[in-house]
């Protein structure tokens, strides 16, 4: 099971809206999606799309980023998800934990909620006496644990008899765009191939994007398109397609050109196409087809989900 980590920016939820109605066979794949701004329509809009087409998600309750970031900011956001107000079913309740167990189950109680999912970004403090009396709840069912690197704290959550899911940053982010034509191929993951055999449940990451939440961007130098794709068996690679004139912040449209036309060449040599691929094809070959920098990022996105559940559907 595949549970990608998404914040709840527009071109995100437009990637999941166009996912959840353009896959037939997604039962492998449960986006957990952090909600970053108080206005919630996007949101409510991309969730009654998924609950449509039965893709199953976790949403986060007590986000921490974006707005909710800033102390004087409510995160109980629950009552503001409409969409959710008159089901329990499609979705699953999910929280971070930041050393507050009793805030936690307090909400759990008030709203009634079951099958309820933990977020560890950091990965699980074992000596946590309140995270372990929270993770032993009957009401927990996912645990999603951050940094697996530390296999006795792997064990121990294996012990709990829960649905036990991996959360790893697999983007190597770089400060610059231009950046990323060197190298401009790298390996991201092998994650899909080997989470069963680690006694996981499911995998989870950020997708073609980096770890941190990032409020918003200035008209970059260089135009970059990250587009993982299954170089083996057990791998997948992620090719970065970058513009070559980055010399100034002029011109987006034409780096855009100078970047996309370099997709068909390369998803040409026999790798498997997605639809986000295909559309960034036909986009290259127009000439106004620059779609504007997010909705780049929203094929990204879309062609990473359409890439994992393709191969956990085989």
């Amino acid at each position: 099971m595949y549970f990608p980590y998404l914040r709840g920016k527009q071109f995100e939820l437009l990637a999941l809206r166009d996912f959840a109605t353009g896959n037939q066979n997604k039962e492998k794949v449960v986006p957990i999606i952090e909600p970053v701004k108080q206005q919630f329509g996007g949101l409510n809009t991309a969730i009654s799309a998924m609950l449509d087409s039965r893709l199953q998600f976790a949403i986060i309750l007590n986000p921490k980023d974006g707005d909710f970031k800033h102390p004087n900011v409510n995160n109980d956001i629950l009552g503001s998800l409409t969409s959710l107000v008159c089901t329990h079913d499609g979705w699953i309740p999910a929280y971070i934990y930041k050393r507050n167990a009793n805030v936690l189950l307090s909400h759990i109680d008030q709203n009634n909620l079951q099958q309820v999912m933990v977020i560890l970004p950091n990965g699980a403090d074992i000596n946590d006496e309140g995270l372990m009396d929270l993770l032993h709840d009957e009401r927990v069912t996912y645990i999603v644990n951050g940094n697996n690197g530390n296999r006795s704290t792997r064990a121990r959550l294996l012990r709990l008899n829960k649905q036990l899911i991996s959360l790893e940053d697999r983007f190597n982010n770089k400060s610059r765009n231009a950046d990323y034509a060197d190298p401009d191929d790298e390996f991201f993951s092998d994650d899909f191939a080997y989470y069963n055999a680690d006694g996981l449940y499911g995998f989870s990451d950020y997708t073609a994007l980096p770890k941190d939440f990032i409020e918003g961007g200035m008209m970059p130098y260089a135009i970059a398109i990250h587009l993982t794709y299954q170089k083996a068996d057990d791998q997948i690679f992620v090719h970065h397609f970058v513009s070559d004139n980055n010399f100034d912040q002029s011109n987006v449209r034409g780096k855009f050109h100078e970047a996309a036309i370099k997709i068909a060449p390369f998803f040409g040599n026999g790798i498997a196409h997605t639809t986000a691929v295909d559309e960034l094809i036909e986009k290259a070959s127009q000439e106004d087809g620059y779609p504007g920098l997010g909705y780049i990022k929203k094929l990204s996105i879309l062609n990473h989900l359409e890439l994992i559940n393709g191969i956990l559907s085989d």
